[in-house]
């Protein structure tokens, strides 16, 4: 954690631009700020205010571009829109760093061989979320609502397209950067155990 991180997290303080903050993250795309403020229940000037401090603390980053999606005289100007960043920020008192220690771990199995026992760990961990009540409902096939929500929970941004449901994040991608085979089918078989006795529905990353 540096005190840059802090800094930044500290402007999440605000309930209006954390609801602004999750508002955008949510999207995947770039937001206006008309359609910021209309989906959070605010004034347009006052979360323009608000997506500007969160440009200034580092959580999101600002653009134009027009929005009719026409070019040339007459198509307007562009407007200004915001996306999340793709820094990862880590807030943690007293400090830790378990990141340098999954990665010396990462490079432990690849050294080792242990691919194959690594998928099987992550399959019995996810299966063990499945079995712990949270998402057992779920994972019966009776209701997806808890299990999207552990998913949630755990960083993975899920959300519905199409009549499925997709990940739109990683939580372990400082891990996938320097180790992509490995840690993407660990996460795999992680979501493959949790969803293991789940037919109906199909997860895509």
């Amino acid at each position: 954690m540096t005190s840059d991180d802090l800094e930044s997290m500290s402007v999440l303080g605000d309930p209006v631009r954390r609801a602004l903050y999750r508002f955008v993250a949510e999207q995947g795309r770039d937001v206006s700020r008309n359609e910021a403020a209309e989906a959070t229940g605010v004034q347009r000037t006052l979360a323009a205010h608000h997506l500007d401090k969160l440009v200034e603390a580092g959580l999101l980053e600002a653009g134009f571009r027009r929005l009719t999606g026409r070019t040339g005289p007459g198509s307007g100007r562009p407007a200004k829109v915001y996306r999340r960043v793709r820094r990862e920020r880590t807030v943690s008192l007293p400090p830790r760093d378990y990141r340098t220690l999954a990665l010396a771990l990462a490079d432990a199995v690849e050294l080792l061989g242990g691919e194959e026992k690594a998928e099987e760990a992550a399959r019995r961990t996810g299966e063990r979320l499945a079995a712990s009540g949270a998402v057992s409902d779920a994972a019966s096939g009776e209701g997806p609502g808890d299990l999207v929500e552990t998913l949630r929970t755990r960083g993975y941004e899920p959300y519905e397209e199409g009549g499925r449901v997709r990940l739109r994040n990683c939580p372990f991608h400082v891990l996938a950067e320097s180790h992509p085979v490995l840690v993407c089918s660990m996460n795999l078989a992680l979501c493959r155990g949790a969803t293991c006795r789940r037919s109906a529905r199909r997860w895509h990353a």
